[in-house]
């Protein structure tokens, strides 16, 4: 039985229903395909060294979501104004704000949009399942960006549309971002919120207990769906290894971009549908490693 929050009307509960059944397959997991970084991390993600040259234009990230097993494509919604009439199929998760990594201080990412943009993208024919937004926990700027994701679920919901909170504890104030305890009050937070998913970090105090270091946060974040974020760079094999890893810890699902867009295009499709098989289906690491590797 699927559950629906209370901020979900009646009248959008079966829009929220399709969604979630969309992105998760009726698993209640989600492999959340992320482009986002082209504002987050600039250019030094798709061009240079060890980069695959199909990942150098933006469009290389809407070929692979309409080719690739994936739950959602999460993108600013300019990048979807873009491309996203000719890949008006992608299921895509609108992400409403975004920072670089050019600032000083104490890290702030408020909305680049209204809300209204997003519902301008469905009118236009775009399959927009649900909104994304940062949260940088422990900033000294924290308040404003409360106040933000707070409206912000109760306006998806009341569309139907879903939500995932980028959690990251960050700021002069956080002693250790990636600490087991701050991850989890993250993802408490996070469920505080309101929000269907929450994607977080991995722990990153004992490499060799993975899946221990994340159920915190399971526990933690109860109906919110706790989804790992990819991060860096990693070799195949101990990547689909980790991702196993840490849904036997509980989490419902990973959130990928490095991993998947500096590949090839033929190579990232290979490596969505290793992650979906491993989030959707239940597969072991060598299932995925074969399905990778074909």
């Amino acid at each position: 039985m699927t559950h629906i929050p209370l901020t979900v009307p009646k009248s959008a509960q079966q829009i929220y229903k399709k969604n979630l059944k969309r992105v998760t397959k009726g698993t209640g997991k989600l492999l959340l395909f992320a482009g986002d970084q082209k504002i987050e991390h600039l250019n030094k993600d798709f061009y240079g060294e060890h980069i695959h040259p199909d990942d150098n234009t933006p469009e290389h990230l809407f070929r692979i979501a309409q080719q690739a097993n994936i739950g959602c494509f999460a993108a600013q919604h300019g990048l979807i104004a873009q491309y996203g009439k000719d890949y008006s199929d992608i299921p895509y998760l609108v992400k409403l704000n975004s920072k670089t990594g050019l600032g000083v201080g104490d890290p702030v990412s408020l909305t680049l949009v209204d809300f209204e943009d997003v519902l301008a993208l469905q009118d236009a024919g775009i399959n927009v399942v649900g909104v994304g937004y940062t949260l940088y926990l422990g900033s000294e700027h924290e308040a404003l960006m409360l106040q933000e994701i707070g409206r912000i679920v109760a306006e998806a919901h009341s569309h139907g549309l879903l939500v995932v909170v980028w959690m990251y504890p960050r700021g002069a104030g956080v002693p250790d971002e990636k600490h087991p305890d701050i991850i989890a009050g993250a993802a408490g937070v996070a469920c505080a919120l309101g929000a269907d998913f929450v994607k977080v970090n991995q722990p990153q105090i004992n490499k060799e207990d993975v899946p221990n270091e994340l159920h915190q946060a399971v526990l933690a974040a109860g109906r919110t769906g706790v989804v790992v974020s990819g991060g860096s760079p990693k070799e195949p094999g101990p990547f689909l290894h980790l991702v196993y890893e840490q849904l036997q810890a509980g989490t419902r699902g990973v959130a990928v971009g490095r991993n998947i867009h500096q590949r090839s295009f033929d190579e990232a499709v290979r490596m969505c549908n290793a992650l979906s098989q491993l989030v959707y289906e239940g597969a072991d690491t060598h299932q995925a490693w074969l399905t990778y590797s074909e």
